[in-house]
């Protein structure tokens, strides 16, 4: 069984900055991507970022240069995490945390971001 947990969600003034965190635990395959989604009200959850194991990233166009996603070993864990600088109210949504294995996926509960003034 493999346990993804979030945090770091919140209610932030446009501009500002919020780090999201998940820490991952179980079973794990050592070959992984893991990443973030977001859900805002009304519309398809989508890729925000995600890291391989291999620390290669990938962004979608709308977050580079204003997010960045980094992974780190903690015991038994891993741990991923979101840097959301310059944020903007467009980016209010529920982030989410994905693991993706060749044995399958697992998905946190997710923590809801508010960017507003």
């Amino acid at each position: 069984q493999v346990q993804l947990v979030e945090s770091g969600g919140g209610l932030v003034q446009p501009g500002g900055s919020l780090r999201l965190s998940c820490a991952a635990s179980g079973s794990i395959l050592s070959v992984n991507t893991m990443g973030w989604y977001r859900q805002a009200p009304g519309k398809q959850r989508e890729l925000v970022a995600t890291i391989t194991s291999g620390s290669i990233t990938n962004y979608r166009d709308s977050v580079r240069g204003r997010f960045t996603i980094s992974r780190a070993r903690d015991n038994a864990k891993i741990m991923i995490y979101l840097q959301m600088d310059s944020l903007k109210p467009e980016d209010t949504a529920v982030y989410y945390c994905r693991l993706a294995s060749s044995v399958g996926e697992n998905w946190g509960q997710g923590t809801q971001v508010t960017v507003s003034s």
